[in-house]
């Protein structure tokens, strides 16, 4: 009892550190894990025995017999499943070929390239040695999502890097169960049919189920025949359902199956989408700590010994800096990447869970059966996840910076509240070259707007879910447009230190409005239109519309013009280089230095000649 409360309190407490020091937590967790493993039985126990012993040895364990790997298999379905549950198709629309490329050639690159290292370094036996490489394929998304969450990156490259950590998860485990089944089947590990049969397996059913099994849970939870309250807990024993099963048919296809299950769901349009997330996330952290902590313990301390050589070092070194840039490289050929993002997309390739877990128990099960060199694969493993864990943890975010894909001006704009006004609004900012991203916790405008093309969430501004998702790195500016002052105010206070470094802006309450001296800096547009007046505005003339600005005195003379009349609304004023810049409402005297300035207002249109509203 003591151990399992033990490893629960250390894991929530190296994910708070991980949090605190903004690094992976995988980090802190596998360090704990070596601490209450190998090193406390061989420096800090009296009697040599670890502190937590996964494994039961008949005085002392958690897991009787191979249980551990039952329950490492269980918890990464999960995790990976709540992996694909983010996966969405918009986000890929421009580098969808090169993900393709990365989770394929960049996969036989790694393969046959850490193969060959391994077998000129270490003289592994092929057998071992290409083991090893299918389980390093793996770049895991419980590492990479916390890198990317603090580095302002191109959305492109985000994405990239978040898809290929978790499409190439089942890749990898499907790799290495392929070379386990060769070593295992033949003994000798001669080149067999019953392996092709294997792989045929492994796809089809993975592939089957997962699509499968996810249009039906879809079905039930949108015809509402499962109550609210069991909803999370219906939805992850369908995961584990669907793993099970799936690995019944198929020996290790249900990694296959639950990140295809999750695939499908994260791009339907189910209601409950979010609060599934919400539910898989947690439970995924609680997992990881777990599992982390178990795998490293599970380590022994003459495993360590047996790496302990400067060949571990020079294999580590070709792994990351010789083959994956060259994975990298072929995979992106031809694509619209610049030479900088494919840089930093080779600098980051940390391992996860995946390799960790599987290593552990192929390991374990080949040294049990007498292979030969099989004593090496755990902690071979275990050095590279932890080397670039540690390498991209610390560097990340300085190597973005030297090769030019940090983003130090954030030029996205997060629009809270997705009405029509927001969404015309919107999809104004995007044509003209902005990312701009809306929020909403009402799922119908949600969907009017994803119907315009642009990216939009459903979420609560209270939660916290923004401040980890990835997608919104470049966002340097915040407008709240919703029909609540008190939910605008509060967006700004929240949200501004983090999406509105280059301006946060709202609407004017009406009190605010009452009082001419009260006007805040975040006004937005006008001192005297508030929500309402936009909202009427954009039903009565749903267009934005643009005139060109002659000089200075005609753009202080159309202002004039929008302060009598409430069917115009100024917003922005567009240079000649074609860049927005917000009119607040406290800042109505811009300066305007070209005659190819436009200024940028919503509502009734202009007559150019004479200055004034068409009738």
């Amino acid at each position: 009892m003591v151990e399992l409360g033990g490893i629960i309190i250390l894991g929530i407490l190296a994910q708070w550190m991980a949090w605190k020091l903004k690094i992976p937590a995988i980090l802190p967790l596998i360090l704990i894990g070596l601490l209450v493993g190998p090193i406390a039985a061989e420096f800090l126990s009296s009697d040599g025995t670890k502190w937590i012993e996964p494994i039961w040895t008949g005085e002392k364990g958690l897991f009787p017999g191979e249980s551990l790997f039952y329950f490492v298999s269980l918890a990464i379905s999960i995790i990976l499943f709540e992996g694909g549950l983010t996966l969405r198709m918009g986000e890929i629309k421009n580098v969808g070929p090169v993900i393709t490329k990365l989770i394929s050639i960049g996969s036989l690159v790694t393969f046959f390239g850490a193969a060959v290292a391994a077998y000129f370094i270490f003289n592994l036996s092929w057998e071992i040695r290409f083991l090893f490489a299918g389980l390093i394929i793996v770049t895991g998304p419980t590492v990479i999502t916390p890198i990317l969450r603090n580095i302002p990156l191109k959305k492109d490259v985000s994405a990239v890097l978040k898809w290929e950590g978790i499409l190439i998860d089942p890749i990898g485990a499907l790799v290495a169960v392929l070379v386990f089944e060769f070593i295992s089947v033949d003994g000798g590990g001669e080149f067999t049919k019953t392996a092709f049969i294997e792989f045929g397996k492994i796809v089809l059913f993975g592939s089957t189920f997962g699509y499968t099994f996810a249009h039906a849970l879809n079905l039930i939870i949108n015809r509402q025949w499962v109550p609210h309250y069991l909803l999370n807990v219906f939805a992850l024993a369908s995961v584990l359902g669907v793993f099970v099963l799936s690995d019944v048919f198929a020996h290790e296809s249900g990694l296959l199956a639950v990140v295809i299950m999750g695939m499908v769901l994260g791009n339907s349009k189910s209601a409950y989408l979010k609060e599934l997330l919400y539910f898989k996330e947690s439970l995924s952290v609680l997992l990881i700590s777990i599992l982390f902590i178990l795998l490293a313990a599970n380590i022994n301390m003459e495993d360590l010994y047996l790496i302990y050589r400067w060949e571990t070092l020079a294999l580590f070194g070709i792994i990351v800096f010789i083959i994956r840039p060259i994975g990298v490289f072929l995979s992106t050929y031809g694509s619209t990447l610049k030479l900088n993002e494919k840089l930093f997309i080779s600098w980051v390739g940390p391992r996860g869970i995946v390799a960790a877990g599987i290593a552990s128990l192929f390991g374990l099960k080949l040294a049990k059966d007498g292979v030969a060199y099989a004593e090496y694969i755990t902690p071979l493993v275990f050095v590279i996840v932890l080397g670039t864990v540690l390498l991209n943890a610390t560097t990340a975010r300085l190597f973005a910076k030297v090769v030019g894909v940090f983003l130090n001006d954030s030029r996205g704009i997060l629009i809270v509240g997705a009405s029509k006004m927001s969404r015309l609004l919107g999809h104004y900012l995007e044509t003209n070259g902005r990312h701009v991203v809306l929020i909403d916790s009402n799922p119908s405008n949600i969907a009017k707007a994803k119907e315009l093309g642009l990216e939009a969430i459903t979420t609560n501004i209270y939660s916290d879910n923004l401040s980890d998702n990835i997608e919104l790195n470049d966002i340097g500016y915040i407008m709240a447009l919703t029909g609540s002052a008190e939910i605008n105010k509060y967006a700004i206070k929240k949200y501004s230190r983090q999406f509105g470094e280059n301006g946060a802006f709202r609407l004017l309450t009406i009190d605010e409005m009452k009082e001419d001296g009260n006007n805040p800096k975040e006004g937005l547009f006008s001192h005297s239109d508030d929500y309402n007046t936009l909202t009427n505005v954009t039903r009565k003339y749903p267009s934005i519309q643009e005139i060109e600005l002659k000089d200075q005195a005609h753009y202080d003379s159309l202002i004039e013009v929008t302060n009598t009349n409430k069917d115009i609304i100024p917003l922005f004023i567009k240079d000649d280089k074609g860049e927005l810049q917000i009119i607040s409402s406290n800042n109505k005297k811009m300066e305007i230095e070209s005659p190819n300035w436009h200024l940028v207002y919503l509502g009734k249109p202009f007559d150019v000649e004479n200055t004034e509203t068409v009738a």
